[in-house]
């Protein structure tokens, strides 16, 4: 979902009017008369109850571009995602004060908006220092790294040489490696009308990113191939400076401030052994048509939360707390450059073959940065899953504003002695739940591991 822009009025100014003296013995007193300035302030939105800053990944319009109401302007990298912004008032953009690539605090200010044409030199006057109507409250943006300003006027020359060095130190982390193109969402909208492979383009935006302009090139020089062969050439040669310091991302910052907050909350930790023969017979059955083991395992963990509330509620002021009314169910992903929880909502209410999907669609989202808010911080119970790995346990960090995340290790074949006094193999996986003392107690995460076992060894629920 789009945002608006905020864009208050700057301070009025006042103009004197003329005096007016024609009839004899007659004085009119000068007197002002308010005019309104029509120059606004574009400040930086909060796209998230978390985000704190934000990083300019791309302006869609230019300075001087006409804007409408409800238009997209600039795409915003949050603590979480990329979000297309858009105007709330009709104007110019008269002056751009953070460019690609800057970070700005949420609610300074990142642009000037001017009500007409003529208003524009003023706009540029004061974004440059020159006064016009009031100061900013905002403290001035930091400058955008050297690659962001020097990798569009490397790929508009069409020079070989500068811009093979230009895809060399502009990789995308999140590219894993060339396989995947990583655009913002105004760039893929552009390249779809316009028919352009993102494939063959290198990314002028931060860290190798494609942004609109990129692709507007790519039109009007018919593409560029010297840009799809420095892409092969990068990626066949990644690398990590050893010995570097490297800041963290937006991504990293929220999580390292989540992960502190979470120091604060008394947790405690209950381990069980789940016998998983049926689930995993089960999986085999309806692995075809879609369904994940991520899924059934957000599925088995809804229908037990059902049964015990209190282990799906959450604690938030230290004097109460809240059963929620819904069981989302939020699962962390591993992206590159972070850490990112989608959330199955009424994930006990949806049927198998439709949470499979949605998670699908949530998974390619996260990893093109695309998440809404609501689609990653309205969580009530976490699952963090390393079994894929091959990791047989381990002990996960409770998300701030929760009650409760559970680890889930691998499934492996297990000796294990049956009732009747018998040896026998079956498959095992263990689980471990960090929980929040305040609220939930030893007794409630026993009672609830209970009856997730019950439901994970007899699965015929999971799939109605």
């Amino acid at each position: 979902m789009s945002r608006l822009l905020q864009t208050p009025f700057l301070p009025s100014v006042s103009l004197p009017t003329k005096t007016r003296s024609s009839i004899p013995g007659f004085r009119v007193k000068p007197r002002t008369i308010p005019i309104q300035a029509k120059i606004r302030e574009i400040f930086m939105p909060a796209l998230s109850s978390t985000m704190t800053e934000g990083k300019i990944v791309s302006w869609v319009k230019s300075e001087g571009d006409k804007l409408n109401k409800g238009e997209s302007v600039v795409v915003v990298e949050s603590d979480k995602a990329d979000m297309d912004v858009e105007t709330f008032y009709d104007g110019y953009l008269a002056a751009i004060m953070v460019e690609e690539g800057g970070v700005a605090p949420v609610g300074s200010a990142i642009a000037l908006l001017a009500e007409t044409e003529d208003e524009i030199a003023d706009a540029k006057a004061k974004a440059s220092g020159g006064g016009g109507g009031g100061d900013s409250k905002a403290p001035p943006p930091p400058s955008p790294p050297p690659a962001a300003v020097e990798a569009p006027v490397a790929v508009e020359k069409k020079v070989a040489a500068p811009v093979k060095a230009v895809a060399a130190s502009a990789v995308h982390p999140a590219s894993e490696g060339g396989k995947r193109v990583v655009a913002s969402p105004y760039a893929k909208k552009l390249a779809k009308e316009l028919k352009v492979e993102l494939a063959g383009l290198v990314g002028s935006g931060p860290m190798g990113r494609i942004v609109a302009k990129d692709v507007e090139a790519a039109v009007s020089d018919g593409g560029s191939v010297q840009a799809a062969v420095a892409v092969k050439e990068v990626a066949a040669a990644p690398g990590v400076e050893l010995g570097s310091v490297v800041p963290f991302t937006t991504m990293q910052g929220a999580v390292s401030r989540n992960m502190v907050e979470s120091l604060a909350v008394p947790t405690f930790r209950v381990g069980y052994t789940i016998t998983t023969d049926a689930l995993d017979a089960l999986y085999k059955k309806v692995k075809s048509k879609g369904v994940t083991m991520t899924a059934l395992l957000a599925k088995a963990t809804a229908l037990a939360l059902a049964r015990h509330p209190v282990v799906n509620s959450s604690c938030r002021d230290g004097n109460s707390f809240v059963y929620n009314s819904s069981i989302n169910v939020a699962v962390a992903v591993a992206i590159d450059g972070g850490l990112i929880t989608p959330v199955l909502q009424n994930a006990d209410k949806v049927d198998i073959y439709s949470l499979s999907r949605k998670w699908k669609e949530l998974v390619d989202k996260a990893r093109a940065k695309q998440l809404q808010p609501q689609e990653y911080n309205t969580g009530t119970f976490t699952l963090s899953n390393l079994g894929m790995f091959g990791v047989d346990r381990f002990d996960a960090i409770l998300p701030p504003g929760t009650g409760a995340i559970m680890a889930v290790g691998a499934s492996q074949p297990s000796v294990v002695a049956t009732k009747d006094g018998r040896i026998g193999m079956k498959n095992q996986m263990q689980v471990n739940v960090t929980a929040d003392h305040r609220v939930i107690y030893g007794a409630d995460l026993a009672l609830f591991l209970q009856t997730l076992a019950s439901i994970i060894e007899d699965p015929k629920d999971l799939t109605f």
